[in-house]
């Protein structure tokens, strides 16, 4: 396995380096705080106003405008999401850490599916499920992230439901800083406090876990 090649010192803290095109090399060109324009659409392309129906996660109207501040130490990932335009303020942290030069989330839920992040090059990011099973009949919504241009991105999902493809999303993002230590002007949460909440779960999959124990 490729192995971590030098210590990159700045001012405040030291930061592993990757090789090229890794996932940790990938983590790192993405850390910072994202204002991300969100719209949702149908299968065909066509606008899609709502997609509660559709069956996701975090259900709302679209278009909607989302913070996201992506922390990554090296090691450890805190990535958390605030709709502050268009949609109920939420904030949604999902957290995970390196692990055989994967990206391993940690658990989304009793009997939820091991989600990963993998890497197809330079500045382009997959988070899917590593395994294919029941529980991606579910739920499962692949999560495609590119850098397009410096401070700039396009994240890319499909929301599978009971098995069935049933809308997807696209973000565009521009970059408002390159760190994420505190809250920004924009979130719905004030200036105060932690930028990231506590790990998201979810029980939807629980049923999985009685299924086998019964």
């Amino acid at each position: 396995m490729p192995e971590i090649a030098t210590e990159q010192t700045d001012t405040f803290t030291s930061y592993p380096t990757f090789p090229i095109g890794s996932v940790g090399y990938n983590l790192m060109l993405m850390r910072g705080t994202w204002h991300d324009q969100v719209e949702l659409f149908h299968l065909d392309g066509r606008p899609l106003q709502d997609d509660t129906v559709a069956g996701s996660g975090t259900p709302g109207p679209s278009p909607f405008d989302n913070l996201v501040y992506l922390d990554f130490d090296g090691q450890r990932l805190q990535l958390t999401n605030v709709h502050f335009r268009g949609r109920k303020p939420t904030a949604k942290t999902f957290t995970g850490q390196l692990r055989d030069n994967l990206l391993v989330f940690d658990p989304l839920g009793p009997g939820a599916y091991e989600n990963i992040g993998v890497s197809g090059g330079v500045g382009i990011l997959t988070f899917n499920a590593l395994r294919l099973g029941q529980a991606c009949d579910v739920y499962m919504e692949p999560d495609f992230i590119m850098l397009t241009a410096p401070g700039q991105r396009v994240r890319h999902t499909v929301l599978y439901r009971d098995g069935v493809a049933t809308r997807t999303l696209t973000a565009r993002g521009v970059r408002l800083s390159p760190t994420c230590d505190c809250r920004h002007s924009l979130d719905p949460r004030g200036d105060h406090g932690p930028v990231h909440e506590e790990p998201f779960r979810s029980s939807i999959w629980q049923h999985l876990v009685q299924s086998t124990t019964a």
